[in-house]
C-alpha cells in the first residue's frame, strides 16, 4: 500500500508540475506580453526536464500510479455529470421564461391579488420573467407588492467593489412596482448575511428610484449599476424594530412626485417583510433519451443534487422567510 501511494504522488506531482509549466508560458504571451520566443524558450527548458520525470513515472502506472488518474477520472465525471445538468436546466428556463406581457397582464381582472412586502424571486436569467415564478402564481394567485427578480452571477475577478455589485433595472413600468436585479460577486467575496444582503438590495432599488430617467413609454428595461453606499436614509428604531425611510429632496414637478410615491410603497413593503423565493427543481431526462443521457440526469445529478447543500443554504435565507416553487425540468 505504501508503495501504491509513493508512485501514485510521485505521478501526481510530476503531472502539476508539468501542466504548470505549460500554462506558465501561455501566461507569458497572453497576460504579460513576453516576446513569444522567450516563453518557448521557458518551455523548452523546463519542459524537457519535466519530461523526464513525468515519462519515468509513468513506467510505474502498473505499480500505483494509476491511483491518481483514477481518482481524476472520478472527479472529472462528477464535475461534467453536474456541469451538463445545469446547462440543460439553463436551456430550460431560457426557452420557457415568460413575456414581460403575461406578467403586466396580470391584475385584479384575472383574480390576482398584490400582497404587502417584498417579493425576491431567484433565477438564473438575467432576462424574461422564469418559469419558476408563472408557477408560483398559477397556484397561489397573488405576488407581493414589490416584485424583485435577483440573479446572483459570480464573475472573474477576486472581488467585486460594493459599488458596482448591484445592476439594477425595471420590470415594466414604475407603477407595477416590479425590478430586475443582478448581484456580482468576486470569487473570493464572502455572501453577505441576509439582513445585510436585503437592506443593501433595498437600498439599491431606492438609489435606482431615484436617478433613473423615465423612459418615453414609461418603460425602462436597462440595468443601471447602482451603489448602495450612496443612499440617504433615514432610520430609527421603534419598539425593536428598524425602521427606514428614503429621504427624497423636495421638489413640484410630477417625476418628483411619482418618485416620491414609488419610494413611499418600497418602503411600505419593506416594512411588511421580505419572502425568498426560490425553486426546487426536478430534472429528469426527456422520453426517448439515450441510455447514457437517463442514467446520467436522473440517477447521477439527481443523487449529487440530494446531498449537495441547497440554495437556501447557500444564500443563507432564513426558513421563515422561505417560499419553495417545485418545478419539473424535462431536458
Amino acid at each position: 500500500m505504501t508503495l501504491i501511494l509513493w508512485h501514485g504522488t510521485g505521478l501526481a506531482v510530476m503531472t502539476v508540475m508539468l501542466v504548470t509549466t505549460c500554462l506558465t508560458s501561455l501566461v507569458m504571451v497572453l497576460c504579460w506580453r513576453k516576446p513569444p520566443l522567450l516563453a518557448l524558450a521557458f518551455l523548452a527548458f523546463f519542459g524537457a526536464v519535466e519530461s523526464f520525470y513525468f515519462s519515468a513515472s509513468i513506467m510505474k502506472f502498473l505499480e500505483g500510479a494509476w491511483l491518481p488518474i483514477l481518482l481524476a477520472l472520478i472527479l472529472m465525471t462528477v464535475m461534467l455529470v453536474w456541469h451538463y445538468a445545469t446547462i440543460k436546466k439553463y436551456e430550460f428556463d431560457l426557452h420557457n421564461k415568460v413575456s414581460l406581457d403575461w406578467l403586466l397582464a396580470l391584475g385584479p381582472v384575472l383574480g390576482i391579488a398584490r400582497v404587502p412586502g417584498i417579493g425576491l424571486v431567484y433565477t438564473d436569467l438575467i432576462s424574461g420573467i422564469p418559469a419558476n415564478f408563472s408557477r408560483f402564481v398559477t397556484n397561489l394567485p397573488a405576488f407581493h407588492a414589490v416584485l424583485v427578480f435577483v440573479c446572483i452571477k459570480h464573475v472573474p475577478v477576486p472581488h467585486v467593489p460594493p459599488s458596482e455589485r448591484h445592476l439594477v433595472g425595471r420590470v415594466g413600468p414604475p407603477t407595477h412596482h416590479s425590478y430586475r436585479c443582478i448581484v456580482r460577486y468576486g470569487y473570493r467575496d464572502v455572501h453577505q448575511d441576509v439582513d445585510s444582503f436585503e437592506s443593501e438590495l433595498i437600498a439599491s432599488l431606492a438609489e435606482f428610484i431615484r436617478s433613473s430617467s423615465r423612459a418615453p413609454n414609461g418603460e425602462d428595461e436597462r440595468l443601471a449599476v447602482i451603489g448602495a453606499a450612496e443612499v440617504d436614509v433615514e432610520a430609527e428604531c421603534v419598539k425593536g424594530k428598524k425602521k427606514v425611510r428614503f429621504l427624497v429632496e423636495e421638489g413640484a414637478g410630477a417625476g418628483d412626485q411619482e418618485m416620491r410615491e414609488e419610494l413611499e410603497e418600497l418602503w411600505r413593503a419593506s416594512e411588511a417583510g421580505t419572502a425568498f423565493i426560490l425553486g426546487n427543481s426536478h430534472v429528469k431526462a426527456k422520453p426517448g433519451s439515450s441510455v447514457l443521457k437517463r442514467v446520467v440526469i436522473n440517477f447521477g445529478y439527481n443523487f449529487l443534487r440530494r446531498n449537495c447543500r441547497g440554495p437556501e443554504v447557500a444564500l443563507k435565507v432564513p426558513p421563515a422567510s422561505l417560499l419553495e416553487v417545485g418545478m419539473v425540468y424535462v431536458v
